[in-house]
């Protein structure tokens, strides 16, 4: 995350100490809120930054109670506003997430349960909520739905508590709320939480993967593939990508073989966590026009353990957050 602290302009303000430490104990949370809503890293850096901006100018009336309430107001108001924008503005191929990279990190193999003895299954715990499968089920939800349902089920607020963080009546919450849940049935029938097995078998899968692209093996590829692939690429305009989804185990190990063999040997990658489950980061070092000169490979897997949506990032400004040599 690079965020910049408001620190320096801070001594000017009457509330710089209350702000400052402010800072220092939510800008984490505030920028897991703000990507959860974005689905972008860069943006989730510009909400934390405008966010403190904002509490430095326009402070609220009481600083001596707690920031977190009004600043996860203002940090999803941003939030909103530039979701509307970006969906107001064409976009050239795919949209897909920003991928992030998340260590040696795994989602709890069972559910907790709350202190009245009832389970949270139906929720989405911290590290499953930031999967790319789970940010592109939430493209289905109004930016409203979506700052309800990341408050209800991720972050467990309650019903009042959204209502006043949103200035929502708690009847408007419970209807944006049910509406938001229905609008992610697909996903939850679906839902595949990164737990250390699971991380393990993509881990497995993609190496299987990678190891048949490089030998140019068609037929290992294919099988390494479900009947219902889908591989999306986004490069947003910058760079030669596909432009629209690639489908099946023929076309999308075409699609791959053809990628290694034109660039594969001045490449370098490396296997690490994204978004909560092994993925591929890759540089190539031969620069070419229109060609990216990093990627970033996220993958699904069916039921069966074969690769099932296979997710490449390319544009500059959604790789912001990955380390590269």
């Amino acid at each position: 995350m690079n965020t910049i602290s408001p620190k320096g302009a801070l001594a000017v303000s009457p509330a710089s100490a209350e702000l400052s430490q402010a800072f220092d104990a939510e800008q984490r949370f505030l920028w897991g809120l703000g990507y959860r809503m974005t689905g972008s890293a860069a943006d989730a850096d510009d909400i934390v930054q405008e966010t403190f901006v904002r509490a430095l100018e326009r402070p609220p009336r009481d600083i001596t109670a707690a920031w977190r309430p009004w600043l996860t107001r203002v940090a999803l108001n941003l939030s909103r506003d530039l979701l509307r924008r970006r969906r107001r503005r064409s976009y050239v191929g795919p949209w897909l997430p920003s991928p992030i990279e998340t260590g040696d990190e795994a989602s709890p193999a069972v559910e907790p349960t709350t202190a009245d003895g009832q389970t949270t299954e139906g929720r989405y715990d911290l590290l499953e909520s930031i999967s790319m499968a789970f940010l592109l089920a939430l493209e289905a939800l109004s930016p409203q739905q979506r700052a309800v349902l990341l408050l209800r089920d991720v972050f467990d607020y309650s019903v009042r508590e959204v209502a006043e963080v949103l200035d929502l009546s708690e009847a408007n919450v419970k209807t944006t709320h049910h509406r938001a849940r229905q609008a992610m049935a697909a996903y939850d029938r679906q839902r595949c939480r990164p737990t250390r097995a699971r991380q393990q078998q993509v881990r497995e899968a993609l190496q299987q993967l990678f190891a048949s692209v490089t030998s140019g093996d068609a037929a290992a590829i294919e099988a390494a593939l479900s009947p219902e692939v889908v591989a999306l690429s986004d490069g947003a305009g910058e760079f030669y990508a596909a432009r629209v989804p690639v489908v099946g185990p023929v076309q999308v190990a075409k699609f791959y073989r053809n990628i290694y063999q034109r660039r594969g040997e001045a490449s370098r990658f490396r296997i690490c966590m994204i978004n909560g489950l092994p993925g591929i980061v890759g540089e190539f070092s031969d620069q070419r026009h229109l060609e990216p000169p990093r990627v970033v490979n996220a993958f699904e897997l069916d039921e069966q353990g074969r690769v099932l949506r296979l997710y490449s990032v390319l544009a500059t400004a959604k790789l912001t957050a990955i380390r590269f040599v």
